[in-house]
């Protein structure tokens, strides 16, 4: 007889169907989104919801929903927008924190998420299994901003990468199944910012894509228990300021970004952590999105 996994587990809440990138910059901001099916096919544009802004970030929660938060429109932005289990993102709601842009988001716990970093802070804001989202909790790890961040082990997370006042990190910083983010972790890949990230596999991680002075294809992936590799070279246009999110219960797509010009490629991560080559624009192209799974 096999067993049965409760509804509850982290097997069950690490695999969500569907994506959704939205948000970001094209020669204005926007507020267009683009579904991702659970094959991994983008969608046509969504268009006008929310406040137009570039530079936010977004999460799951809930085990099968999304929130967009924070973001830059011409200032720091401090709200928040939900996506529906299916796909529907709602009107702005106010909430509380520090208003920044440059961050990152992740899921962890099964069914919370976590805003973390941005413009020169280590601010994090925990968001509950109802979307609410927690007051700042400070101090912890080397502040930047534009790092990225995943979720791994089917319950903890890890923000990663960035950039100080002074130079492109390498460092990492783990989130523990109750959001508890860790002390900084050094040195392993290319120093990167302006990168993306999304959960593989169920249980692991991938880091993509960034800068350090020119663009990069530069992958970093990362085990269920959240040790990240050196760095896998050179899969699809090189470029910065992009997106990724989970799809299909087990793979990952990286999307949208800039190589100097903005693009709309897609590249699909197998549940073995493997980069596909480039998928041509569907949707706008544009630069500083967010993403998330939902379903």
């Amino acid at each position: 007889m096999f067993p049965i996994i409760p509804a509850n587990s982290a097997t069950a809440a690490s695999g969500n169907d569907e994506g959704i990138f939205g948000f970001g910059y094209v020669a204005t901001y926007s507020s267009l989104s683009n579904l991702v099916s659970n094959a991994g096919v983008v969608a046509t544009d969504t268009t006008g919801v929310g406040t137009a802004r570039r530079s936010l970030a977004a999460c799951e929660y809930g085990g099968d929903k999304g929130i967009f938060g924070y973001g830059y429109d011409g200032s720091n932005q401090l709200i928040t927008n939900l996506v529906s289990n299916s796909g529907v993102v709602a009107t702005d709601v106010t909430c509380v924190g520090t208003a920044r842009s440059g961050l990152a988001a992740c899921s962890f716990g099964e069914d919370k998420g976590i805003f973390g970093f941005g413009y020169m802070v280590s601010i994090t804001n925990l968001v509950s299994n109802a979307g609410v989202v927690a007051s700042d909790t400070t101090g912890v790890g080397t502040a930047r901003s534009y790092p990225a961040a995943c979720e791994f082990g089917g319950d903890k997370a890890i923000f990663g990468f960035g950039q100080d006042t002074d130079s492109v990190l390498s460092i990492t910083n783990l989130v523990s199944n109750a959001g508890v983010v860790s002390s900084d972790v050094t040195g392993v890949g290319t120093a990167k910012s302006y990168l993306a990230a999304c959960e593989y596999g169920g249980d692991k991680g991938i880091f993509g894509y960034g800068t350090n002075g020119g663009s990069y294809s530069i992958t970093n992936l990362v085990s269920n228990a959240g040790v990240v590799a050196t760095d896998t070279t050179g899969v699809g246009t090189a470029r910065q300021s992009l997106a990724a999110c989970e799809y299909g219960g087990d793979k990952g797509i990286f999307g949208f970004g800039t190589t100097g010009s903005v693009t709309g490629v897609t590249n699909l991560v197998s549940n073995a952590g493997v980069v596909a080559t480039d998928v041509t624009a569907v949707g706008t192209a544009r630069q500083y999105p967010a993403a998330c799974s939902f379903n």
